[in-house]
């Protein structure tokens, strides 16, 4: 696979979001380099995760591995299939926390603020724990 990995953020307990009767996941943020195509990484991201045995599962239920692309750099997508930033990355803690970690002055393409902004600025209140 053509990519390489830049920075990672340390990784983080979080408590679950929207169904709340599971247990805690575990997030962390990744920021990469590669020449795929957000089309062709979409795809790579979902070969890992077949690799990594993840099963069909509901919105917000628990699932071995859900690895997302949030950002790809100024690029804004919007298809059925994917979606480009993230379309709930500057709702949720969980994403917020780590993402703010490794790339904290980043510019969320559609909302023209950094992402320690929108962190400095979100309503969730769910607990986001540094694990190492």
């Amino acid at each position: 696979m053509d990519l390489k990995i830049l920075a990672r953020s340390a990784f983080y307990r979080t408590e679950p979001v929207g169904f709340a009767d599971q247990p805690w996941f575990f997030n962390q943020a990744v920021e990469i380099e590669t020449a795929l195509s957000p089309w062709e990484l979409l795809e790579a991201v979902k070969w890992i995760e077949r690799k990594m045995k993840r099963r069909p599962a509901a919105p917000n239920c628990p699932r071995i591995v859900d690895i997302d692309i949030l950002l790809a750099e100024d690029t804004v997508i919007q298809t059925k299939n994917l979606t480009i930033p993230h379309p709930r990355l500057a709702e949720r803690n969980f994403v917020l926390v780590p993402l703010a970690e490794i790339a904290p002055d980043v510019v969320h393409p559609v909302l023209k603020k950094t992402i320690k902004h929108l962190l400095k600025r979100s309503k969730d209140r769910s607990q986001v724990k540094i694990v190492l």
